[in-house]
């Protein structure tokens, strides 16, 4: 396989995606360095539940995005640079809109500075189908207009068009990579299928949600990091955003009615106040078009329509079902 030996920095790799794509890198036969935030506990979030057949074989990084000179230490000698370190949680970027300008756009700025100065062979920067807003035209495709409805998105434009500007200036070879709403086992409490899948196994009868009728194109984690391998290897994407999606859209309502059938709980769905977005700030639909990535790659999402969205959440609803993994959660409260 062509990871075989590759040395590959992976910013971001404590998170939800991260780690996936780090034990799916370890198990091609990459030399992966994880860059994970630097904490006092030395905890490195996800990766302190990986797989046993990957646990051990990588190293980690502790360090924080912000700081340059941890950047540059953590990728010298790196061929590839998946760059997915990023503050994402949309409430709270109502509270703190600073965190995200330092973290997403200037975090990416040492990325992309950083992968210059070493000649990096690739850099794949993590983008967000939060970017385009409400979809002014379905598909989306990635000549849809972006539209900040959020300072998260907002700082999500910044961080791409700043990635891209080194591809144009400097001849980076960059790759946008534009996700629309990966899900599955560890994702954040602050999304909404962890959410209902919490209060649910919790044996909460109300659960508690945002707005019910915008719909979502959800995308389960390994088709997500599927695509991220796919295009690194890809020169002809070299320069271009692409969007990873699975061909279906379905509103949040129905989404966690789903969930309710297929973990066998009965809910009564509550649309509360305080999670509701400002309403000129909801996102009120998001459809994938994929026809760029399919023309470029032989990717196809594997969990692609109602039927592979059923499967997904089957899978997610197995993982929160483990005791062990659903105790870092608190389904209690409100997460933003």
């Amino acid at each position: 396989m062509i990871w075989t030996g590759k040395k590959v920095l992976v910013t971001g790799a404590d998170g939800f995606i991260g780690s996936h794509l780090v034990e799916r890198l370890v198990r091609e036969g990459a030399d992966v360095t994880a860059f994970v935030l630097y904490n006092s506990f030395s905890s490195w979030g996800w990766l302190d539940n990986v797989a046993a057949d990957v646990k051990g074989k990588f190293e980690v990084f502790l360090g924080d995005i912000r700081d340059p000179n941890g950047v540059r230490v953590a990728m010298r000698g790196s061929d590839t640079v998946f760059h997915l370190a990023a503050l994402i949680a949309i409430p709270f970027s109502y509270n703190s809109p600073d965190t995200y300008i330092n973290t997403n756009i200037h975090g990416t700025l040492n990325v992309i500075q950083a992968a210059r100065d070493f000649g990096v062979r690739r850099v794949m920067q993590t983008s967000t189908s939060e970017v385009y807003g409400t979809a002014q035209y379905v598909p989306i495709d990635e000549k849809h207009p972006v539209h900040g409805q959020s300072p998260y998105s907002a700082s999500k434009i910044g961080s791409d068009q700043m990635a891209i500007s080194f591809h144009r200036s400097f001849e980076l070879p960059l790759v946008v990579v534009r996700p629309f709403n990966t899900y599955g086992p560890r994702q954040s409490a602050r999304a909404v299928i962890p959410t209902v899948i919490t209060q649910a196994l919790a044996g909460f009868r109300q659960v508690k949600l945002g707005s019910l009728h915008p719909t979502r194109d959800f995308s389960y984690v390994s088709d997500t990091v599927s695509g991220f391998l796919e295009l690194a290897v890809c020169d002809d994407a070299i320069g271009e955003v692409i969007n990873l999606g699975s061909n279906f859209e379905i509103s949040i309502g129905d989404t966690a009615r789903l969930i309710a059938e297929v973990s066998g709980h009965q809910i009564e769905i509550i649309e509360d106040e305080q999670r509701l977005r400002p309403a000129t700030s909801e996102v009120e639909r998001l459809f994938a078009c994929t026809q760029k990535m399919k023309s470029l790659t032989d990717w196809e999402p594997k969990y692609a329509g109602l039927e592979g969205f059923r499967k997904g959440i089957e899978e997610t609803v197995n993982w929160f079902s483990v005791p062990e993994n659903r105790a870092r959660y608190r389904s209690d409260q409100y997460n933003i």
